[in-house]
Formats: structure tokens, sequence, C-alpha cells
């Protein structure tokens, strides 16, 4: 029989924290490049322990996933009650810049497969209730289709995540980098929030107005660094 694993790995947190580290692994490197050796290693746990609670990589990136869209879902709805963002990329323009959540987004979604149609469907799900509750509090206006709306929302949303690199080339604003990124005078949530718009109800949609040009104000005061003439760079 093997040992036991020792150390680090024993706490009852490492669950958790393998799956902080697998996240953290495979928004860096990619699903196909997270072994399990690099997330033992990023876990401070051997690979035997990961394969003790999750069965092997398939059920480590199911995890993953389940704790990736419920963040996800946490932020949407968060946002939903205080009447800001139905964009679930836009819901972390205030998260914290090291969260690797859209960058494993932007990762994941490039390699599809039927992990992908998982989450995609649990974000979907995640996002019609999100958007009822919006309804229900006045937020938002009632939909013909609560369904068709949330999964066309979010599919949008993921679709330019997935397209991140165009979306930095064409508006200079880089989705998969650090979420503070969204806020502000960002072109991206310019153009979404225009769009958007119209999902509100006119009070809801006057106080979203409001707190971006709050968020602007700060941006247009600061002093401005000069270009650095990189291909990426916003205009």
């Amino acid at each position: 029989m093997a040992p036991e694993p020792t150390g680090a790995g024993t706490r009852p947190d490492a669950p958790e924290r393998i799956v902080d580290a697998a996240i953290a692994c495979i928004a860096e490197h990619g699903p196909t490049r997270a072994t399990l050796r690099r997330v033992a290693a990023a876990a401070d746990v051997s690979p035997g322990l990961i394969v003790h609670h999750f069965g092997g990589k398939e059920g480590l990136r199911a995890a993953c996933d389940r704790t990736i869209a419920r963040r996800v879902a946490e932020r949407k709805l968060d946002a939903m009650r205080r009447g800001a963002a139905l964009d679930p990329v836009r819901a972390f323009a205030a998260s914290d810049p090291n969260d690797p959540t859209l960058r494993y987004l932007a990762r994941v979604l490039a390699h599809g497969g039927p992990a992908v149609d998982r989450l995609i469907d649990d974000l979907i799900d995640q996002a019609e209730t999100a958007m009822d509750e919006g309804v229900a509090a006045g937020l938002l206006r009632p939909a013909r289709d609560g369904r068709a709306r949330a999964a066309v929302l979010t599919l949008w949303s993921l679709g330019a995540l997935a397209l991140h690199e165009q979306v930095r080339r064409v508006l200079g604003t880089d989705l998969a980098g650090s979420p503070a990124g969204l806020a502000g005078e960002s072109a991206y949530v310019r153009g979404a929030m225009e769009i958007l718009g119209g999902v509100l109800t006119p009070d809801a949609a006057d106080a979203a107005d409001a707190a971006r040009d709050a968020a602007c104000e700060p941006a247009r005061h600061a002093p401005r660094e000069p270009a650095s003439g990189s291909e990426g760079d916003a205009p």
C-alpha cells in the first residue's frame, strides 16, 4: 500500500487549495500543460493526493469548472443586486487584480469539448437565475423568453472573452488581463453598456450611467503615461 500523504496535503482545506492551484495553473498554462505534477507543486501536495481527492485530471478539471461557475454566479448576483453589470465579464471589473477567473475562461473556451459545454450550460443557468432576480427587483425589463435572453448575453460575453486578443487589438481592452482594465474609460465597457442599457429599467439604466461616470472620473484626471507604441496598446 502506498504511504499516506504527509505535510500540507493532509490539511482539511487541501481539496480547496488544490482547486485554487489548478485554476491558477490552467489560467497561466492552459488545460493541456496544467499537468497533475505542475498543479501538485503549486499546491504543495503530492500528485497522489490529487488523484485521491479528484480521481485524476478530468475530475480535477470538473471541480475547477464548478468553482469558476460559482464565482461568476456570485459576482453576477452581486452586480445585479447593485444594478450594475449584466455582462459576466464586466462583473469582475472591481475584483482582485490577481483573480485568474477571466484568464481561466479564456484558456478553456479555446479548447472546446464536453467540459466546456457543461461549463457554458452552468453559466447560462446561473445567468437566467440572476436575471430573474433582477426582474423581480425592478432592475431589468421582463423578457419574452428569459432563457434565450440569458443565453444570448452569456454567449456574447464569453465570445468576446474567447476573442480577447481581437478585443484588445480593436478596442484596446484586455479582457484576459487585470480585471481593473474593465473599469473606467474602457471602450469595451462603453460599448457593452450602450447595448445592455435597453435591458435595464429606466431607473436602473440611470443608476448604471451614474456609476459608470463616477468610475470614469478618476481615470480622466489621472496623469497619462506616454504611449509605448506596442501593437496591443490602447490608442
